[in-house]
């Protein structure tokens, strides 16, 4: 079967597997309705012949035929649609995750279901397949940059070209945090896939836990004169894994800062909710708002925010799919809401720890 090819050149596979059964539920009611109608075409043909006096060893034989024919013909649309499945794993195994079935509208039986089933599979194949290629192709750029700007400078040191000077050592020093960074990352990105959720769980305060968290973000942050300010009340205590969440409320607040304009503020507002046992804490980044269409693209990974028009803003791609994660080892969430204000992460984290029965 030719294979049309799409916009990127990739090819893009159809299998048709549109059959003249596939009006039932149940493949078992199939064959018996195709049972019954070869049944009924062989008795009223082989009745016609002998009525008009046909003998019975050629009406026999002449009736068999017709019967073997029509279920042949019926069974083609029965067996076509499997094989037609068993190619399109052949080219899945090969590599292909493009291909696809086209079950048809009239398609409700078992084959159906498996041709639609078999669909969804090949589509997170082909996410999964395009994300290890992104993976590659991030780590690569991200590696790259860093490593080739320290050195260029060690190099330059050691020809004289340039002197060890306090900014030069301090440059090489940015650099080596970015790449320790970016191992950070990559090593969060392991345990995600892992599944690894071995959390300390210990009682803490939130609001000293939160002005920890926002302290080095301060000093990171000189020369784009944010404010971050910070409404928690000083008597809320919760139970989690200090690390994680220093991990989450980090990325969180760190991809506020980053999308705010200078000279504008960051709210950090927490309460607790009562009614759930859960504590509710809101960044909200003034001015700017993310469209609703995009507010679950922006936690997968490797997907990267605009500072402007066309603009992405650098890093890794990891920060809110991390911190995404970060919450929900808590069995808590993190999500954009509605906010007339800006752009605002909403963060729900239970306010006790429940032990899992892993």
């Amino acid at each position: 079967m030719a294979k049309p090819r799409n916009n990127s050149g990739k090819t893009k596979a159809r299998l048709d597997i549109s059959r003249p059964i596939g009006l039932f539920s149940s493949l078992k009611i199939e064959l018996g309705v195709l049972i019954v109608i070869a049944t009924s075409i062989a008795f009223v043909l082989v009745w016609f012949l002998l009525k008009y006096g046909w003998s019975g060893w050629i009406a026999m034989p002449l009736t068999m035929i017709v019967a073997l024919s029509i279920t042949y013909f019926f069974s083609r649309g029965l067996i076509a649609p499997l094989r037609q499945l068993r190619d399109a794993a052949e080219a899945m195994a090969e590599g292909d995750y493009s291909v696809r079935v086209q079950t048809g509208t009239d398609s409700n039986d078992e084959i159906g279901r498996l041709a639609r089933t078999f669909n969804e599979m090949a589509e997170e194949l082909q996410h999964a397949d395009q994300m290890r290629r992104d993976l590659v192709a991030n780590v690569s750029h991200e590696l790259r940059t860093p490593v080739s700007a320290l050195q260029a400078m060690v190099e330059n040191m050691a020809d004289g070209v340039v002197e060890p000077t306090p900014a030069n050592l301090e440059s090489i020093l940015n650099q080596t945090h970015r790449l320790s960074d970016l191992i950070a990352f990559l090593l969060d990105l392991s345990r995600m896939e892992a599944g690894a959720a071995s959390l300390e769980i210990e009682r803490f305060n939130l609001h000293d836990f939160l002005d920890e968290t926002i302290e080095p973000l301060e000093i990171a942050d000189a020369g784009h004169a944010h404010d971050i300010v910070m409404n928690v009340d000083t008597d809320i205590w919760m139970e989690g894994d200090q690390d994680r969440l220093r991990q989450l409320f980090t990325n969180i607040i760190a991809n506020a800062l980053k999308h705010s304009a200078d000279d504008t503020e960051v709210l950090i507002e927490a309460h607790e909710n009562t009614s759930n046992g859960t504590i509710v804490t809101n960044v909200v980044n003034y001015g700017s708002q993310i469209p609703k269409e995009a507010r679950s693209e922006i936690f997968r990974r490797f997907v990267k925010g605009k500072t402007g028009p066309g603009t992405e803003s650098g890093g890794t791609g990891l920060g809110l799919s991390i911190a995404r994660w970060a919450a929900q080892l808590h069995g808590g969430t993190v999500r954009v809401v509605d906010d007339d204000r800006g752009a605002d992460f909403e963060i729900v984290l239970p306010k006790y720890h429940i032990a899992s029965d892993e």
